[in-house]
This record gives C-alpha cells, structure tokens and sequence, in this order.
C-alpha cells in the first residue's frame, strides 16, 4: 500500500520526500501512519529498482531538497500494479480506497472495470463480522446493539458502494 501510494502520488507531480509523506498521511494516516522510517526506506528500494528518480533541487531556504519523480518504468509499474489488483489489495478496505485513489492512472476502461469487477465480486458474497458456526450472521440477528451497529454500518457502506460500482461499471462499458 505504501510503494502504490508512493508510485501513485509521484504519477501525478514530482514531489520531495516531505510532501510526499504529507500526502500519503492525508490517505491513509488516520489508519496506518507514515514514519519517515518507513516512507524512506521504502522511497529507496523502489529508486533501486529503477521506479524513482531523485534531483537535488535547491530548496525555499538554504538547504538544498530531493525532489522524487517516477521514471517511464515507474509509470508502467504502477499501472501494472493497478491492473493486476487481487487479494488484499481488493479485499482490504483501506487497501481498496489507495488503489480507486489512483485507478484513474489505468487509462483503458477495460481494465479499470475488471479491477472494479473483482471488488464487486468480493462484494456480493455473504459474508458478516460475526458467525454461528459456519452461517454469517445478519444484525437483526443479533441481542448485542454495538455489534448490531457494526453489522448496520457496514451493510449501509456495502449497499452505497455496490451501487458506485455497479453504476460505475455501466459507465466504463457503454464508452
């Protein structure tokens, strides 16, 4: 999540470090947070692959900064990346909202739908927070409010979204 962050913000504008991290931290810090532990080590395998590329630049006050940008083959890694989302990167809630951030990156309708396909796929099958046994259960089902909330909220959030995508679909498969 955080190289496709990485890779999705630079897609649209050269940035340094520290705008960078501000930027991935307004996406996802509220629930993984962005340490410059983590942010730089991960800025420097992807240059050593050959995804970034760094230019010193001098800065608004005296020290001079690293200005990050993605190289052709950092483009084309990232659409690769969008294009062949699975798994987690489907499944996974906050995973899911960094790779619609940057899907618009995937400039052939054709696979935007596909990913948005899988998503709706996962979607539809029944599934809950809570079981009795092997059967999910619904919220009318349960005594408890607090899970009932949980199973309320995510039914109402499931609902909105599979009606974005199921219209979002319509609209990449009629252009």
């Amino acid at each position: 999540m955080l190289e496709l962050s990485i890779l999705g913000f630079l897609y649209e504008a050269p940035l340094h470090g520290y705008e960078l991290r501000k930027r991935i931290t307004a996406l996802t810090g509220h629930v993984r947070p962005v340490g410059e532990s983590t942010l730089y080590p991960a800025i420097k395998r992807l240059e050593k692959a050959g995804l970034l590329a760094r230019e010193t630049q001098q800065g608004p006050a005296a020290a001079p900064r690293h200005v990050l940008s993605l190289t052709a083959e950092g483009r084309r890694e990232l659409r690769r990346r969008l294009g062949e989302a699975e798994g987690t990167g489907i499944t996974d809630e906050n995973r899911w909202f960094t790779l619609l951030t940057f899907l618009r990156h995937l400039d052939d309708p054709v696979a935007q739908a596909g990913v948005l396909r899988r998503r709706l796929e996962f979607l539809e099958e029944p599934a809950s927070f809570f079981y009795d046994g092997e059967r999910p259960l619904r919220a009318e089902e349960l005594d408890d409010p607090f899970r009932r909330g949980v199973l309320t909220v995510a039914r109402a959030t499931t609902e909105a979204e599979l009606a974005w995508l199921r219209a979002t679909l319509a609209d990449l498969e009629t252009d």
